[in-house]
């Protein structure tokens, strides 16, 4: 019997919150998740659920405000938690590397696109040597090349203004793959990008994931994108994870109520606006001292008082983990997995 991988990535019971004026934010609680050599997870929930804040403290980049209370993010054998400042500044760029949502903001609006690939090259690719600057130089086109820029010998001395917005998402990749990290961490890397651009900024980034076997996390809302490229689904809900699957088995029947309310939210081929039902409610205020154990009893029709008074945890174990007290039927397919705009 063939053993199972163990993941690159494993987070266990983590917690983080933000210490603020108006009170204490407690954006993350309990999150276990985990990310196998070659696999693409994907990363799923309304936005402020907490997906952007738990990969922006993986990369120890949160803000100043943040405190981690509990829990551990091993990477390798390493806890990225415990790690000092030097060993994470090392590792990012190198080991762990992130597409930002938005690359123009990313980027420097004032060095080249190749001076910034030769930035992340020379900190990170221990490249020495009398004809260093030729070594970087060329491998900066290479990076450009590896990701299907056209003419990435002119494209080098290019700046982000003079690109379109779907060639600086494709700089943006080049930068975060040019030292071959381990794990990619791609953070809404389609937002605001037509759908076509979305398809072949997918098409690449997974591709490259398969083919270099790196393990990957894409962060996203659009739950047609992570139905058409990811291998499993975890799914956020106000900074706790509340289901994780296979992506069919995710799509073909969800079991927390929540997932099911997305899924019944998101568009697919030839539906109408009038078949689309909303998730009810909003996501509860996370500086509230009185927030329910499941933070999803407020929108959810089944929730009762054990719902308010004790937190269900899903069997981290589980090939199909659900973190409810009244999860749907096993058996029951209430949706299919929605179909990306580009087919």
């Amino acid at each position: 019997m063939t053993s199972v991988q163990p993941p690159l990535l494993d987070v266990r019971g983590f917690s983080l919150e933000f210490r603020t004026r108006s009170g204490t934010v407690r954006a993350l609680e309990g999150v276990d998740l985990a990310v196998r050599r070659g696999e693409i997870v994907g990363l799923v929930g309304e936005s402020g659920s907490g997906k952007s804040v738990l990969s922006y403290a993986l990369l120890g980049i949160s803000d100043a405000a943040a405190k981690v209370t509990a829990g551990t993010a091993v990477f390798g054998g390493m806890d990225l938690l415990q790690a000092d400042e030097a060993t994470l500044a090392g590792l990012r760029g190198r080991e762990i590397s992130m597409v930002f949502q938005s690359p123009r903001t990313a980027l420097n609006p004032i060095r080249t696109v190749g001076d910034q690939l030769q930035d992340v090259l020379r900190r990170h690719a221990a490249a020495t040597g009398p004809d260093l600057g030729k070594s970087l130089r060329e491998r900066s086109v290479q990076a450009l090349r590896d990701v299907a820029i056209a003419d990435p010998e002119r494209r080098t001395s290019a700046y982000p203004f003079e690109l379109s917005g779907g060639m600086c998402q494709r700089v943006m990749i080049a930068l975060a793959l040019a030292c071959r990290p381990s794990l990619l961490i791609a953070d809404e890397p389609t937002t605001g990008l037509d759908v076509t651009t979305q398809a072949a900024v997918m098409d690449l980034i997974t591709g490259l994931a398969r083919e270099r076997q790196m393990a990957t996390l894409f962060i996203t809302h659009d739950l047609a994108l992570a139905a058409d490229y990811c291998d499993r689904i975890v799914v956020m809900h106000a900074g706790h994870v509340v289901e994780a699957a296979p992506t069919r088995a995710l799509f073909n029947a969800p079991r927390h109520p929540y997932t099911a309310r997305l899924m019944s939210s998101t568009p697919g081929a030839g539906s109408s606006i009038d078949s689309l039902v909303p998730v009810p409610g909003q996501l509860p205020d996370l500086r509230r001292t009185d927030l329910p154990a499941c933070r999803f009893a407020g929108r959810c029709p089944q929730a009762d008082h054990r719902c308010h008074t004790q937190r269900p945890r899903a069997d981290a174990s589980a090939t199909h983990g659900v973190a409810c007290w009244h999860p749907l039927p096993a058996a029951a397919s209430p949706t299919a997995a929605p179909e990306a705009a580009h087919g």
